[in-house]
């Protein structure tokens, strides 16, 4: 299944229990407008809804970026129409894309800057391309960076101070050293490959096991080591007692793959 309009400033396909996700602007080098913008905010609650889907690639169209973030020519336009651009937005900063319940894996296939960082920061895995750069420029243009702080989980604190308060890039090896980024490819067709090899082999697990392992992650950032360990304990309660738990077992002992229920 995938979405039949091609040129559609988002493109939508299931495949196998992987969803792909793919920004398509890149005349704008797939910077984020606000039907961009609204129509992520929808496929992230379609990820959830969607019961056969079990894992997502984020990818965008080939232009060298991955993406160049808001599209400022677009925010400007809404201004002198005497509107503003976020209220136009459903979520302007993505938030919701932090509650896909699905693992997410981010194919960076070029430069990202600003709400690309904050995109790739929304998922649970990135691929980079090797002598790409990130950038979170918002300072040079006057814009906020409230979004960010989930990044203080990601990157070391200096590292992050030097982004948000110069606004100057980052190369993606330097990012993949202080573990932002999971691997670097030297290629684009690269990048895509082991995106979607790490997806498959996401899908391969099994599905309650792994929306409680991201789950758990999520609390621990957002409720410290203590609450967060008390949270994980509750979101394994199901998974500790399903029939999949009793599964994987007897796949093991008979040394054949496991057929997961779900449940």
């Amino acid at each position: 299944m995938q979405d039949a309009e091609t040129n559609a400033p988002v493109i939508f396909g299931v495949e196998d229990g992987i969803a792909r996700i793919t920004l398509n602007r890149p005349d704008r080098r797939n910077a984020i407008d606000v039907e961009t913008a609204n129509r992520l905010t929808a496929l992230w609650r379609q990820v959830d809804e969607d019961a056969s889907i079990l894992a997502v690639v984020v990818d965008a169209a080939d232009c060298g970026t991955f993406c160049a973030g808001m599209d400022l020519k677009d925010m400007a336009a809404i201004r002198a129409a005497g509107d503003d651009p976020l209220k136009r937005m459903e979520d302007p900063f993505q938030e919701r894309m932090r509650e896909v319940t699905k693992p997410i894996v981010c194919a960076l296939v070029g430069h990202f800057a600003g709400a690309g960082v904050l995109i790739a920061m929304g998922a649970d895995i990135r691929i980079g391309l090797s002598g790409s750069v990130a950038m979170i420029s918002e300072a040079r243009f006057g814009r906020g960076t409230s979004w960010a702080v989930p990044l203080l989980w990601m990157l070391p604190q200096p590292v992050l101070s030097e982004m948000m308060l110069t606004g100057d890039p980052v190369a993606v090896e330097e990012l993949a050293q202080h573990g932002f980024v999971n691997h670097v490819e030297q290629s684009v067709t690269d990048v895509r490959a082991r995106a979607m090899a790490l997806a498959r082999r996401i899908a391969e697990n099994a599905p309650l096991s792994v929306r409680a392992a991201k789950a758990s992650l999520a609390a621990g950032m957002d409720l410290g080591c203590a609450g967060g360990l008390a949270r994980a304990a509750e979101l394994h309660r199901t998974v500790y007692a399903s029939e999949d738990a009793g599964e994987g077992a007897r796949a093991f002992a008979k040394k054949r793959k496991p057929r997961w229920l779900g449940r």
